[in-house]
């Protein structure tokens, strides 16, 4: 007769394996959702600059960042803008005839960072929640 070995995981195994999964979730989860929000907001500091040419041109044909062509200047739809548009709205604040701000305000999923708004103007000066400081422009830019 032929004995037979049992075959399958034991109750122990199971439970060691379910341990070390979730361990793993644990740690991969938060990691992979604080890269998908930086990752966002370094392609909003992008678009915040591909804008910021688009209003030096602007200047450069009107000779003014408040009109183009005679018409009151408004950003244009950029691909960068409609790509971010669940994660940031993107604004044109202080136009003036030599002055502008562009600014990224985070929405949705990307609310939960903690550089909720970036900020760049005429100057070339970055901004980050409201302030220009070197530590939060490092942090957020």
């Amino acid at each position: 007769m032929q004995t037979s070995k049992d075959r399958g995981f034991s109750l122990i195994e199971l439970l060691i394996a379910i341990t070390i999964v979730g361990t793993l979730t644990a740690i991969a989860v938060p990691s992979y959702q604080g890269y998908m929000l930086s990752s966002a907001r370094a392609s909003a500091a992008a678009c915040l600059l591909e804008y910021a040419q688009f209003m030096e041109r602007v200047y450069t044909t009107n000779m003014t960042y408040a009109t183009n062509n005679g018409d009151t200047t408004e950003l244009p739809e950029l691909q960068c803008s409609n790509d971010l548009s669940e994660r940031f709205s993107f604004d044109l604040d202080d136009l003036d005839s030599r002055t502008f701000t562009l600014t990224a305000t985070a929405t949705g999923a990307q609310s939960d960072d903690d550089c909720s708004s970036l900020s760049y103007n005429q100057a070339g000066i970055k901004g980050a929640n409201g302030g220009t400081g070197a530590t939060i422009v490092k942090k957020c830019w």
